[in-house]
């Protein structure tokens, strides 16, 4: 079930982030693309924006993905929060760095809209997993291949009716 997230929701303004303040959550790691943004969107939509303020009041909020500095760097400056670019998920090392920050993994909580990067990659580190659907339909061309792979295990996993696109859960 390396692939299994601890949540399943259709966008990042759907989460009950309450939910995981009460479950003792302290940080929310945020994919960039077509999970905070569109791929192509240069700045940070309003509506994340206004979303990551709010948290901020109870969270620590991190931005991590595999594209590179110049691409998050103006998330991360927008936002007032730190990030982590180049993170090569699925191996953990992005995650490694943020939990080097002070924070236990049973903190920490992965949010992002590719199960075999995002979700995968907080798993292999031993924290909580929120998998979305993706903003939007263009992708990098890496991201193609990973979608591929994503349609069979989501395939797999309905068939076994442990994890159904569209069927929300937390």
């Amino acid at each position: 079930m390396k692939f299994k997230p601890t949540m399943y929701k259709k966008n990042i303004y759907e989460i009950n982030y309450q939910k995981l303040k009460k479950k003792h959550i302290k940080v929310l790691i945020f994919d960039l693309d077509n999970t905070l943004a569109l791929i192509d969107e240069k700045v940070c939509p309003k509506r994340s924006k206004e979303l990551i303020q709010k948290l901020k009041k109870d969270f620590q909020i991190y931005i991590i993905s595999n594209n590179t500095p110049t691409r998050i760097k103006p998330y991360t400056e927008q936002l007032g929060i730190e990030g982590v670019a180049n993170a090569s998920k699925p191996f953990t090392k992005g995650l490694k760095k943020i939990a080097s920050y002070g924070f236990e993994k049973s903190e920490m909580v992965m949010i992002g809209d590719q199960l075999v990067t995002d979700i995968l990659s907080g798993n292999l580190f031993g924290i909580q997993t929120i998998f979305v659907d993706p903003l939007g339909q263009k992708d990098l061309k890496i991201t193609k291949f990973n979608r591929f792979l994503e349609r069979k295990i989501l395939k797999y996993y309905k068939r076994k009716d442990i994890l159904v696109k569209g069927r929300y859960y937390e």
